[in-house]
């Protein structure tokens, strides 16, 4: 019976001392500024229609239908606009600037996104990654619009 108590206190202890270098999943990382047509965002395994004023977690996807254009604004003002048919995952957003500890990577899947430096740009250029199915860019402070042909 010890040992079972020891074991699970030991458990414990490593789960409080484990370093986290993501934010919380219910930190919200953006918000969305401009929504209309068909536009989505997908969650946990959820797809939910995007309206002006919805909060964007780290980890979560933006999808534009047809007619459908989204722009967000992160908590770093980094900020991402998708054309029709378009789809991005914010893979990581790490913004701690008085710790330094500073990350952004933006998967583009397909389609076209607008991009806007943030501060995490800014401070740390080395941090940003825009990732697409076949590059990598690095980013130095910029704007830039990028197209992904679809599979």
């Amino acid at each position: 019976m010890h040992a079972r108590r020891a074991a699970g206190l030991l458990a414990l202890v490593l789960i409080q001392a484990s370093p986290c270098d993501a934010q919380p999943a219910s930190t919200p990382i953006g918000r969305v500024k401009l929504a209309s047509g068909s536009v989505h965002i997908l969650r946990d395994g959820s797809q939910l229609p995007a309206k002006v004023g919805d909060v964007v977690f780290e980890a979560d996807a933006l999808r534009t239908g047809t007619d459908g254009r989204i722009g967000v604004t992160l908590k770093d003002e980094t900020r991402i606009s998708l054309a029709p048919n378009s789809e991005v995952r914010l893979d990581r957003f790490l913004y701690a600037p008085s710790d330094k500890r500073l990350a952004f990577t933006l998967r583009i899947v397909r389609g076209i996104t607008a991009y806007v430096s943030g501060r995490i740009a800014r401070l740390a250029p080395d941090a940003v990654r825009l990732e697409t199915p076949t590059a990598i860019i690095g980013v130095r402070g910029t704007r830039l619009v990028i197209r992904v042909e679809a599979p």
